[in-house]
């Protein structure tokens, strides 16, 4: 295949690197480094987050109330994350933001979106347990996974990932 009919298929269908976005320090070297490397390969970041179920459920009304300000949290970070992601790449990232518990909105999510090429997941810096969501992924669901995962470790700086993109 020539190198134009290789440029040609990458702008078809460009690769797509889900990050999943939570509050932690090793979701931000993710996502630096899923931002650098669809910035080189023309590809494109994609964001994910679930809204875990509310436990408290004993009055409706407070369940309903704690849900709904889940859901402007999870809106206002994704937001936070789009613009960076905008600001590495230059493109808009694609947005997941789903209800339901992580693992398994995750899983439901890269059987339903073909699109996906790369799950890009930080490992936890200041522990030896690289994070609940990695080490299911690792063991549990390694066999439901129809992509690679790329474990970014946490305690990466921004010139060590520029460095690696």
């Amino acid at each position: 295949m020539s190198d134009s009919a290789d440029s040609s298929a990458s702008e078809e269908h460009p690769r797509v690197f889900l990050v999943v976005i939570d509050d932690s320090e090793e979701m931000r070297v993710a996502l630096r480094f899923a931002g650098q490397r669809a910035r080189h390969t023309g590809g494109r970041v994609a964001l994910f987050r679930s809204i875990e179920p509310v436990e408290f459920q004993h009055w409706m009304g407070v369940g309903e109330i704690m849900r709904e300000e889940a859901r402007q949290e999870a809106e206002a970070l994704m937001e936070r994350m789009s613009e960076q992601v905008v600001e590495m790449t230059g493109a808009i990232p694609i947005i997941y933001l789903r209800e339901g518990t992580t693992r398994e909105e995750l899983l439901s999510l890269i059987d339903e979106e073909k699109s996906i090429s790369i799950l890009v997941l930080g490992a936890a810096a200041k522990s030896d347990d690289p994070g609940p969501l990695i080490s299911f992924l690792a063991s549990k669901a390694a066999a439901r996974l129809r992509i690679p995962i790329t474990i970014v470790p946490g305690s990466l700086s921004d010139t060590e990932i520029d460095a690696l993109t």
